[in-house]
């Protein structure tokens, strides 16, 4: 009978199927191989247990999980040890869940909360060492590719502002509000009102804090208050929900434009940011990587995929204008991040501990890939509420969401007809 050692080469030499793998790996008991020169990566495995998990689970899952815990060391640059993790991954493919057994988070209030709670109250000043000055915590928007986090995460600001046509003494809701920078941004550049929504306390004292020093609390309010139980009904001219909707559950969709439909008023817009799948989704929501992100990272996130949120965004008379992709945004922004946070790494480790930091530095650097290499994808969607049969405002083109010119209004011209 093969030991280990043996069955964990073979599986990867024919899992390469001739392709190079540039990786050294260390066993438990100093045996040492390298299956290409030069090698850019060297993983040692510290236990016999961590190629019986890779037999049985998803790689990327038992990798990640090795790593975070200790069990596997890893040395080389992110993106070549995320190379090599793909290249192992195909050499132990990911197990099919048993046929009926499938992951569904109910996403109740409690579990939302308890969810957004592990994620985000992790510490405001941890978040701080890495985030720009505006403490944003979705995908930036580059012009160039060359911006710093700083320029592209304001870009991102504002495009999304002039994406929603923000006007003077208009009613914005932002959902899932974070620290508070895009009302913040919006309250000054827009002069809107504004009210934002938030389930972490961390955020929500944070956000608080922010709007007072800024003198704007007489325009914006911030609520520690699941999206759910938002009381206002046909009163915000605007609703924003970025970073927000891959808590929210794939079966709570419908749910979830229910209330931005019940929020908006007729004519009203909405701008939806979040992450999609690249594929059309399989109804387990498993994937590889997937295990690894629910225990350590987003308990109970689930990604949809574009067809399916634009589905029920329709069937709550939202009405889709402009659909925008920024998958390669994303992937930049998170290179921006984890450079932030490795160049802080031991004050990170010093507010956390060491295997927290190694939690959000592999699953930001995996993310960056995930999203180079169209496994993830970031969707903005923008609809209008309709109800009715008449031609709601809009504009002609979309021109006004780059340029400082006149809004075109769009308007049938009947002509002589």
């Amino acid at each position: 009978m093969k030991d280990l050692r043996t069955t964990f080469l073979d599986h990867v030499k024919k899992g390469l199927n001739g392709k190079t793998l540039p990786l050294r790996v260390i066993f438990w008991d100093g045996h040492e191989y390298a299956f290409d020169e030069p090698t850019l990566v060297t993983m040692q495995l510290k236990s016999a247990k961590v190629i019986t998990q890779l037999l049985t689970g998803s790689a990327l899952d038992v990798l990640g999980e090795g790593y975070v815990e200790g069990t596997i060391g890893i040395e080389g640059r992110y993106q070549d040890i995320l190379a090599v993790a793909e290249g192992l991954s195909d050499a132990f493919p990911a197990k099919k869940p048993k046929t009926g057994i499938l992951h569904k988070a109910l996403h109740s209030k409690a579990k939302d909360k308890e969810a957004i709670h592990y994620h985000y109250d992790v510490s405001n000043d941890f978040y701080k060492l890495w985030l720009d000055r505006n403490m944003v915590y979705s995908c930036g928007y580059f012009k160039t590719g060359k911006e710093d986090i700083d320029v592209a995460q304001e870009q991102k600001l504002d495009h999304i502002c002039r994406k929603l046509h923000l006007q003077s003494g208009e009613k914005l809701l932002d959902i899932g509000c974070g620290w508070g920078g895009l009302l913040t941004w919006a309250a000054k550049h827009y002069d809107i009102q504004g009210v934002g929504v938030t389930l972490s306390e961390e955020q929500f004292a944070f956000a608080k804090e922010r709007i007072e020093k800024e003198g704007l609390a007489d325009r914006v309010e911030i609520r520690l208050q699941d999206y759910r139980d938002i009381p206002e009904r046909d009163y915000f001219d605007k609703v924003s929900s970025v970073g927000m909707f891959e808590h929210v559950g794939r079966a709570k969709l419908p749910e979830y434009f229910e209330v931005i439909n019940r929020v908006l008023k007729e004519g009203g817009w909405v701008m939806n940011h979040g992450i999609t799948a690249s594929q059309q989704d399989d109804e387990a929501g498993h994937h590889s990587g997937s295990d690894f992100m629910d225990k350590y990272v987003f308990p109970d996130g689930e990604i949809p995929h574009l067809w399916r949120l634009v589905r029920d965004m329709a069937g709550q008379n939202l009405e889709v204008i402009d659909v925008e992709n920024l998958r390669p945004h994303y992937a930049q922004t998170l290179i921006h991040w984890v450079d932030r946070l490795e160049a802080h790494k031991d004050e990170a480790t010093a507010m956390v501990g060491d295997k927290r930091y190694r939690i959000w530095a592999i699953y930001m650097a995996g993310c960056a890939y995930a999203f180079w290499r169209n496994w993830s994808a970031l969707h903005q969607v923008l609809a209008i509420k309709q109800t009715g049969e008449e031609l709601t405002p809009r504009p002609w083109e979309r021109r006004y969401q780059y340029e400082n010119d006149q809004y075109r209004l769009a308007e049938p011209d009947w002509g002589d007809l």
